[in-house]
């Protein structure tokens, strides 16, 4: 009889492993095909136009999603763990050195982002708690990885690594505000916003490189202004 109820349960789990497997997927297919109607309709799709497009019921939405707000926050997440997160994986894993490096890890977010303006736009016109914690854990792993990197760069160097965290979150989430803004209103070209946020982190990044990390060492240095280039047709010296 014991063995026979062990038998029973070890059936019945697995029976609801393979049904807990079964809806995941189901519910990645469902987000898969949210992603691809937002493309084809733009940000303001509604849930009967995403059902449409999928070919399902809007009954079949809401048994896998509370409302719209938790589809977007899927959305959010979907993107950040297939295209987000490996793209900038890959940029930071890459052999690049020095300015070419920053400039790769600036531009790949702004690509990943640039290449999906819909999908993106489509959350962030859809806002929810949740979905704001999914935005704000990818760029959390993302300065992670980039402030693991600095990390074993600087100690390798010789260099204090004490403010690595800061100046991790620091350019991700300068980077992120930036994009964000360009995208809803974008004034000038990708890559001339790359080129902009890559002088301001490399200038910075310069400058941490020239105190060799060191707090105490910042501290104790002068800090003149920088001297302003004179107006173009300016004459320099003194009148005869």
């Amino acid at each position: 009889m014991a063995q026979q109820a062990r038998a029973g349960a070890v059936k019945s789990d697995g029976r609801k492993r393979r049904w807990h497997r079964h809806k995941v997927e189901r519910r990645n297919e469902l987000i898969d095909g949210t992603i691809d109607a937002i493309r084809r309709r733009g940000r303001f799709v509604s849930m009967d136009e995403i059902a449409s497009e999928i070919g399902v019921s809007k009954t079949v939405l809401y048994r896998y999603f509370v409302d719209k707000n938790d589809l977007t926050t899927a959305v959010m997440m979907r993107f950040a763990q297939i295209t987000l997160i490996p793209n900038m994986t890959a940029a930071l894993s890459s052999n690049l050195d020095g300015f070419d490096l920053t400039r790769e890890i600036i531009r790949v977010y702004v690509h990943t982002v640039a290449n999906e303006p819909e999908p993106y736009r489509f959350v962030m016109a859809n806002s929810s708690a949740s979905k704001s914690k999914v935005i704000a854990d990818s760029e959390r792993i993302i300065a992670r990885m980039l402030a693991v990197m600095l990390r074993r760069r600087m100690k390798a160097a010789g260099m204090d690594i004490g403010g690595v965290e800061p100046w991790a979150y620091h350019i991700v989430g300068g980077v992120q505000l930036a994009t964000h803004s360009w995208l809803l209103d974008p004034r000038m070209s990708a890559d001339e916003l790359i080129d902009y946020l890559t002088m301001l982190s490399w200038s910075a990044l310069c400058g941490i490189v020239e105190v060799g990390g060191s707090l105490e060492k910042f501290r104790g240095q002068p800090h003149p202004s920088p001297i302003v280039p004179p107006l173009p047709g300016s004459t320099s010296g003194t009148d005869d």
